[in-house]
This record gives C-alpha cells, sequence and structure tokens, in this order.
C-alpha cells in the first residue's frame, strides 16, 4: 500500500490509500487513516495529493521479554498457513460486501506484531470460504504439516511452530480433523479466526493473530505441543483463549469472543499489550500427567466420505432417517441425553423411527449420537428407549464430544480403522474428546 496526504477543499487527510472505486461516474479514493477508520474521498475535491512509496515496515521495537532481533538465517521457523477466511479478507467497496483478496506475504505486511524471534515462512493452501471446505482440504493441511514435522524430526530444521489462518464458520471442524489425525507433534499448530476483515477497525484478526503467535513463542521451549485455537476472550481487546483442538464450539454468530470450549476449560489465555500467556489448571495437570510423547505420525481422511447430521425434533419421520441410506456414517443430534422419538403413545407411533434406525445399521451406515443440549454426557442407560438404541448399535453412550467432535471422530474413525474396530474406538480417549468429567467453570 502507498502512503499517502491528501489536501481537499474540505479538509486534510493522510493514511494508507487502500482502493479506487466509481460509483455513479464519480471517483473515490479509499484511505485507511491512522485512527484505524476508512473514509472515501471525492478525487474531484482533491487539491494537492503527496504519495510515498518507501514500504511501511513493521514496528521494530523489541518487547519485554523479546529477544533483540536475530539474522533470519539463525531465526527458527513459524509457518502461516493460509486458507481463507475472514482473517484474511478485506471489505470490496463496489459491492459492499467482504472478498478474500489477501496473500500470505499480504498478511505478514499487515499485522507487523507477528514479527519476532522467528523467520515467518508464509504458505497458501486454498483461498476459501471455510464452509466450502471438506475433508481433501484437510487432508492438504495435514499433508503440509506433516513435512513441517518431518524437517524437523529428519532435517533438523528448528520449528517454533504453525499458525493457519481459517474462517471461524467451521474452524472448530477443521481443529478436530487435525487433533484425531497428527500425532505425537513435535510442535503447536494454532487455527486462528477473526469475525470482522482485516481493514475494519473493530477488526479482532490483529490480536488473534498476535496471541497466536504469543501462544507458539511460549509454547514451543515449553515443548508444549498438538493442535489449538486462538480467538478473543471477551468482547473487549485485552486477551484471547488458547483453545484445545476437539470439543470447541461457535457459540455465536458475530460476536468477536464467539468461541468456546464445551466440557472442560479452555487451554490457556494469552494477552495482547502484555508478554503474558497463563496455563489453565487443566493444562497444568496435563502437562505434569508425566505421559510419555509418542512418535509423530498422521493419518488422512476419505475424501469420498458422506457423513450426515440428523437433527432429532418433534414430530420425526423414518423417511427422514431412510434418506441417509449409502452414507457412510451418521451423527444424531440426540435431545435430552441422546434421544429420539423412537416409541409408541397415544399422541403418536414413531416405531417407525427405531426400524429406521436399524435398517440404516443393516446396510453398512455407522451411527452415533450427540447431544443438542452442547453440554453434559451422552447416557443411553436411563431411560428405556436410549437403551433400545443402544442395544440396536447406537454408539455414543457416556461420551462427551460436541456434534462437530463427533462428526469429525466418526470420519476419522472409518477411514483409518477397520469396521470391527470402530464400535469400540468411538468410545476410546484418542486427544481429550472422552476425557474426565470438568466442571463448567473452572
Amino acid at each position: 500500500m502507498k502512503k499517502v496526504k491528501i489536501h481537499t477543499k474540505e479538509g486534510d487527510y493522510e493514511g494508507l490509500l487502500v482502493n479506487e472505486v466509481i460509483e455513479k461516474r464519480r471517483q473515490f479514493l479509499i484511505v485507511k487513516l491512522d485512527s484505524g477508520y476508512n473514509i472515501g474521498v471525492d478525487k474531484a475535491k482533491i487539491v494537492t495529493m503527496q504519495e510515498s512509496e518507501e514500504k511501511i515496515l513493521p514496528d521494530q521495537k523489541t518487547e519485554p521479554g523479546r529477544k533483540p532481533s536475530q539474522p533470519e538465517s539463525e531465526k527458527d521457523s513459524l509457518y502461516i498457513l493460509h486458507t481463507g477466511g475472514t482473517i484474511a479478507s478485506k471489505v470490496d467497496y463496489k459491492s459492499g460486501g467482504v472478498s478474500a483478496l489477501f496473500t500470505p506475504e499480504e498478511i505478514v505486511s499487515l499485522f507487523p506484531e507477528i514479527k519476532g524471534s522467528h523467520s515467518i515462512q508464509a504458505r497458501l493452501i486454498s483461498n476459501v470460504s471455510s464452509e466450502d471446505m471438506g475433508f481433501s482440504s484437510y487432508n492438504n493441511l495435514i499433508e503440509n504439516i506433516a513435512s513441517f514435522a518431518k524437517k524437523e524430526i529428519e532435517e533438523k530444521e528448528k520449528i517454533k511452530g504453525v499458525i493457519i489462518t481459517h474462517g471461524t464458520d467451521t474452524l472448530h471442524y477443521t481443529s478436530a480433523a487435525l487433533s484425531f489425525a497428527l500425532h505425537g507433534l513435535p510442535f503447536p499448530v494454532v487455527l486462528v479466526g477473526a469475525q470482522r476483515s482485516s481493514d475494519r477497525p473493530s477488526s479482532d484478526a490483529r490480536m488473534n493473530l498476535a496471541c497466536a503467535v504469543r501462544f507458539v513463542e511460549f509454547a514451543k521451549p515449553k515443548e508444549i505441543s498438538g493442535v489449538f485455537a486462538c480467538m478473543h476472550s471477551s468482547i473487549s481487546d485485552d486477551s484471547c483463549l488458547i483453545f484445545r483442538g476437539v470439543n470447541l464450539r461457535k457459540m455465536h454468530t458475530s460476536r468477536r469472543d464467539a468461541f468456546r470450549q464445551i466440557n472442560s476449560a479452555h487451554f490457556a489465555e494469552a494477552w495482547f499489550n502484555e508478554n503474558r500467556v497463563e496455563l489453565t489448571k487443566s493444562a497444568l495437570e496435563e502437562l505434569s500427567s508425566g505421559e510419555k510423547k509418542e512418535r509423530f505420525s498422521h493419518q488422512e481422511y476419505r475424501p469420498d466420505l458422506r457423513i450426515g447430521v440428523l437433527y432429532a425434533h418433534p414430530g420425526l419421520r423414518k423417511e427422514e432417517i431412510l434418506a441417509y441410506q449409502g452414507f457412510h456414517g451418521l451423527i444424531i443430534a440426540g435431545t435430552g441425553l441422546g434421544h429420539l422419538g423412537i416409541s409408541r403413545s397415544e399422541e403418536a407411533d414413531n416405531t417407525g423411527n427405531l426400524e429406521a434406525l436399524k435398517e440404516l445399521i443393516k446396510t453398512g451406515t455407522r451411527i452415533a449420537v450427540a447431544p443438542q443440549s452442547i453440554h453434559g454426557r451422552i447416557n443411553l442407560n436411563v431411560y428405556s428407549p436410549g437403551r433400545k438404541l443402544k442395544e440396536i448399535g447406537i454408539l455414543g453412550n457416556l461420551c462427551a464430544m460436541t456434534i462437530e467432535t463427533a462428526f469429525i471422530k466418526l470420519a476419522y474413525l472409518i477411514s483409518c480403522f477397520k469396521p470391527e474396530l470402530i464400535g469400540e474406538l468411538y468410545h476410546a480417549d484418542f486427544c481429550g474428546e472422552n476425557g474426565k468429567r470438568n466442571l463448567l467453570n473452572e
């Protein structure tokens, strides 16, 4: 971007020249002011304009606790994988909408806070909205991260971590997919998104990305690894929460603090204006457990998988269930402890739903139930309808997974294990998705 000083008949403006648009035969320059706000300047009213061709360099100040700058060749690598989404988007002033237009290099230049004691390696993986991602997208990320792990383990390249810029709508699906498929990571992998585009004054992109980098810098020396996500902790710009990759959920359509960890506490908190990261009690207990770290390995998802999600509701009909014939798997978002209508009563006869479920299972569809209620565990032992579901082979009893994590886990098991093992493994704990009971507020 060019830096401009504009003198008009109405006033003076100084900032970055973002774009030039034509609206109703009038030409406007879009300028990002130092305050962060964008304004449109009518070209017809410009008296003089000075442009600076000099490159706008990131702030070179050394933060408290950070080491002085090293030559790039001596720094650890920090890989940034760009997949698209609002964090790497800007306003399209012709349409008024948001479009993904930034290259990885532009991301680095836009957010000077991510510069530090590392050499940033940016790579464009895709440039899509997160709702368009699928199992092939997960495999692409897995292959890239696995190649970085190989560089560190076999080629002795010093890698600080991997940050993935991602759209928020399905960020929690991707974080779960990577959590199941990547084992024994030698560095942290952090997914980060934004609810507001990067060139808006209220954007959370800068802070979320900066806090993700801060966590990576904190985690690697302490041998903290795995898959995490980083998003705002509140509506203010104080800190971000670091979440585990599984049982994460987007709880609001637009708030900057939309994400929450379900059935457990978040992992850590990273402050924006302080060089500070604090681990939660559960994270400290997990790290002090003394469990031996496994060797790195990775698995991939079948790109042709068909996994459905059926929301149990009053008036559910067998035709809705049978619509999933031919699917590899089905997650039922069950009411209460994991139910759906399968009984006969004075009001309705829902026994056809039970027969439809039996038919799906008979033809090879794996079915599991997860809670609509969001928090808590499935328990099919309490009421007779639940026990009937358990008897016909419905999975999920005593599991504490969100619908999204359950969806990904079922896909993972169908992709990577023999059919006869899926029932047992679904109820096992791979990466904390079915861990010990935790208080909602720690």
